[in-house]
Formats: structure tokens, sequence, C-alpha cells
């Protein structure tokens, strides 16, 4: 199969181990002397209308990738999902 790296930038990655859509394909790890695809990164969602920036972005090696079809590549990689800091505040007895 042959595919353009403007191609992959419309494909929506999502992740087979949990269902989750991750989002559109943002840019290609390549190995110049090679010229073989190492990863695809996935940029993350924007922060209060993007005036924050974006969120964590996915690093996805080529292995991990399962299927690439017409709209949408299938990845086969669990993620760590961080929680959110809990804030805990000493309280001093009286």
């Amino acid at each position: 199969m042959q595919c353009r790296i403007r191609d992959l930038r419309c494909k929506e990655v999502i992740n087979i181990c949990d269902g989750c859509r991750l989002g559109f394909v943002g840019d290609v790890d390549v190995r110049v002397p090679e010229g073989q695809v190492a990863a695809i990164v996935v940029y993350g969602p924007y922060r209060f209308f993007g005036l924050f920036g974006r969120g964590e972005e996915f690093y996805i090696p080529w292995e991990c990738i399962q299927r690439i079809g017409d709209d949408i590549i299938l990845i086969d990689k669990p993620f760590q999902r961080r929680e959110p800091a809990v804030d805990r505040k000493r309280r001093r007895k009286f």
C-alpha cells in the first residue's frame, strides 16, 4: 500500500485496546537514510479554545499500527491514563 504523508494527516487514530479516539495524525517520524516511517504523532486536544495550548501528544511506533483504512488508523497500544493530582490539605489538630 502506498500512502502519502498528506493522506495520513486526514486519518483519525483509534486505539483498539480501549476503543478511545486519540485524534488525527499531526506528524510523521521518518528515518532519513532508510526512508522508513518510524512512528506517527497525534497531537492532543486543545485546552480552553486553544488559549492554553494543547494536551498531551501521543507518539505511536509503527509496530503498534494494526490497520490503515480509508479514513481510520487502528492501533494496538495500551496507554497509561494519568490521574489528576489530588490536593491533600493537611488539617491541623487543635
